[in-house]
């Protein structure tokens, strides 16, 4: 058994093997931070009752209630339909750190910083799932109904990050449903939302909820320098630490992540004695495609989640499948689109850049209005994966062109911080313009004569641009490449049309930050972060 193990707040050295692989923060360059998520490119290629509310009665195994600070038990007190508790009371232990797919593991002398006054541990998460079918067709509205199939024995993992100090936490605990399309678990989510996640003092849990990321199967997205992991798997990764885990299949993925979560809201050792006041459920591409089919058919049955955080998904959900399969996001791809349903009470914030919306995700195609329930944000001059995902493989990827280097995660923390708000309070997060597209059968995102999109959520770095930020990808075809788009400079004869000083460029940018941040789409906190992106160096004095 293993005792707290600290996450410093220095620098420290890492080496090229799975020991090497530890988790990342920012720094104050243009991407925010060094070294993170190289895998996370998260990329895709990722019961007999009707839906319910919180108020139908149903008896209830455990309520979200904590005492974390004080103060009254918040808006999860209520009572949750009982089913079974993932067993999480046996910590993992080995001569290696946990194993996360992130940027620092392709870099052999790279060093990493973490947070201070966070601790990390992980534990085996063990019992039996079930698995669902569809009762009926999944219909585009997203009211579907599942029943339960087959039940087969588990033993995955649960990575579980939280201040050091347990009298610190927040209350709200960020469950992310792991990203497998690089061959391997990785946390694209934490990733985005690290910053957000420490200030605030949550605690996030990581789940291996997919068979690939305990057994290794296929690779959808090869980063570089990923061979001696990807497709591999935790079991084949680290055998000391990770051989006795169990994976019976996909198609009980959707029940896993429910005991995993009833087991946090129980509290105790994983939480550092206290319990969560607020569960949000989180997943970003393939895991959105996830969080997509969990909301329209588990939510109704479980209500294990107060909020839900869909990052970049496409216009389906992840399929149901049989024991001891892989999920096919291929062929989910190629299903019929699936709006989020419109009868439940968690909120839901839909998080979309700009490459998600037309292209090989599509999501413009499982579009819906914004209500009291969902808010869907669509941001201009984005990608699906970009540098501050990448982090310090970032230039060694060969796509023509440079990738994108949007602020997507400065607004995935402002997505987190209103989601986290909306559950807790019921304050609404504002409405987003929708990204501007053109008519006709096949649509695509319009465009200034610069090529910069129309709509959408807008930051400086858009508004005030220097270079053309964009979701289209430069000339390598890789699928890798068609998820990391563009940024591309604007010609010198331009940038003087623009900005006659660099005195105007610097002054349009600060008042388009401010313009941000009084809009809701980036936070106070944040405002360094954004103002990091401007480049006043490129503009005559």
């Amino acid at each position: 058994m293993l005792g707290d193990r600290t996450i410093p707040s220095e620098r420290h050295t890492v080496q090229y093997s799975s020991s090497a692989v530890r988790h990342g923060h920012h720094t104050t360059g243009r991407g925010g931070r060094t070294g993170r998520a190289a895998f996370a490119v998260c990329v895709l290629l990722a019961v007999l009752v009707p839906a319910c509310s919180k108020t139908d009665g149903a008896t209830s195994s455990s309520a979200g209630v904590v005492d974390a600070g004080g103060g009254d038990a918040g808006p999860a007190a209520y009572e949750r339909p009982p089913g079974p508790a993932a067993d999480v009371s046996e910590e993992i232990s080995g001569a290696n750190p946990p194993f996360m797919g992130e940027a620092q593991l392709l870099v052999p002398d790279g060093g990493v910083t973490v947070p201070g006054g966070y601790v990390e541990h992980e534990y085996v998460a063990k019992g039996a799932a079930t698995a669902y079918q569809a009762s009926g067709a999944l219909s585009t509205d997203g009211h579907w109904t599942l029943q339960p199939t087959t039940t087969a024995a588990y033993r995955t993992r649960v990575l579980v990050r939280r201040p050091a100090n347990a009298a610190d936490f927040s209350g709200t605990v960020i469950v992310e449903w792991l990203n497998v399309s690089g061959g391997l678990d990785a946390d694209p989510e934490y990733a985005s939302l690290e910053e957000e996640i420490v200030r605030q003092h949550h605690v996030w849990v990581g789940v291996s909820a997919q068979l690939i990321g305990v057994a290794g199967g296929p690779v959808l997205v090869k980063a570089p320098g990923g061979d001696a992991y990807s497709g591999k798997g935790l079991k084949v990764i680290d055998p000391e630490r990770y051989g006795s885990l169990d994976h019976p299949g996909d198609g009980y993925s959707f029940d896993i992540f429910t005991q995993v979560a009833r087991a946090v809201l129980e509290g105790g050792p994983i939480l550092g004695g206290g319990k969560p006041r607020i569960l949000l459920a989180a997943g970003e591409s393939q895991s959105a495609y996830a969080m997509t089919t969990y909301y329209d058919g588990v939510q109704p049955l479980t209500l294990a989640f107060d909020g839900f955080f869909v990052h970049s998904r496409g216009a389906s959900g992840l399929p149901l499948v049989g024991p001891g399969q892989y999920a096919d996001l291929a062929s989910s791809i190629a299903s019929p689109p699936a709006l989020l349903r419109d009868d439940l009470d968690a909120p839901v914030l839909d998080l979309q850049a700009e490459s998600d919306v037309i292209g090989v995700l599509n999501s413009y195609a499982a579009r819906q209005p914004d209500s009291d329930k969902l808010r869907l944000w669509e941001t201009a001059g984005t990608a699906h994966a970009d540098r501050h995902l990448l982090g310090s493989i970032a230039d060694q990827v060969d796509c023509g062109v440079p990738i994108n280097d949007g602020p997507m995660h400065v607004i995935a923390k402002a997505a987190l911080h209103d989601l986290e708000a909306w559950v807790q309070t019921g304050e609404l997060p504002p409405i987003a313009p929708r990204l501007e597209t053109t008519a006709g059968l096949t649509p695509a995102i319009a465009r200034n004569a610069d090529g910069i999109a129309l709509g959408g959520i807008r930051t400086p770095p858009v508004d005030v641009p220097v270079d053309v930020l964009s979701g289209v990808a430069g000339p390598n075809p890789s699928l890798l490449c068609i998820l990391l788009g563009s940024t591309k400079p604007l010609a010198a004869n331009r940038l003087v049309a623009l900005y006659p000083t660099r005195a105007d460029y610097q002054r349009q940018y600060d008042a388009d930050a401010d313009l941000s941040i009084r809009s809701g789409f980036v936070l106070e906190a944040d405002r360094d972060a954004l103002l990091a992106f401007a480049q006043p160096s490129r503009i005559n004095p």
